[in-house]
């Protein structure tokens, strides 16, 4: 079951998400125009460490409280934390008028090198090129990152392609790319004051 409800103020761009399955149970709430704040309990501490990349370099306000079945593994938890998050983006933007809509960025840490390109397009899409280096950072099984952001794609309705360019540390391959996600994302979710109240698209709609 999954519940959101976007903010009715004018001009806000927040919104808060619930879903409840038999796998999980999570609280998620956005401010698109937030200023990096993060409160983050997930249950598993390097995914918290990750969305508070997320939520620093993407200049958003997050808070994520999230119970899950982790005596089986992180994968549901994980997942359905990308789930929400894209359903929390999706609610908050609305009809998508005035957006920048697209977003790109390269970060680099240490010989680990990572680059992220968005589109708010409203179709899904994930094309992801990483090659961990390691199976596991910390708590997090590295397999599961695609499965966070497919379950992102899915439900903010985005394009999302993803390359870790160079990397010989899983840890720092991942930080690079959720990083850049965050460098992107803060890009693509800018207001284009050129284009107020006009939907970024050819078709009138996305």
């Amino acid at each position: 079951m999954t519940t959101a409800a976007a903010t009715a103020a004018a001009g806000a761009r927040t919104a808060r998400v619930e879903r409840v399955t038999k796998e999980t149970s999570i609280a998620l709430s956005v401010n698109l125009d937030g200023s990096g704040h993060a409160k983050l309990a997930t249950g598993v501490p390097f995914l918290d460490h990750m969305l508070d990349q997320v939520a620093r370099h993407g200049m958003i306000d997050l808070e994520v409280a999230a119970r899950g079945d982790l005596h089986i593994d992180g994968h549901h938890t994980v997942e359905d934390v990308g789930i929400t998050l894209g359903q929390a983006c999706k609610q908050a933007l609305g009809d998508k008028s005035g957006l920048t809509r697209y977003g790109h960025a390269y970060v680099p840490l240490d010989e680990a090198l990572s680059r992220v390109v968005i589109d708010f397009s409203g179709r899904p899409g994930l094309e992801m090129r990483v090659d961990f280096r390691s199976g596991m950072v910390g708590e997090l099984d590295t397999q599961l990152v695609h499965e966070f952001f497919q379950g992102f794609v899915n439900h903010a309705g985005v394009t999302l392609h993803i390359d870790n360019l160079h990397g010989e540390n899983a840890h720092h391959q991942c930080e690079t790319i959720f990083k850049a996600f965050a460098r992107a994302l803060r890009m693509a979710l800018e207001i284009d004051p050129r284009a107020a109240g006009v939907i970024p698209s050819t078709k009138g709609i996305l």
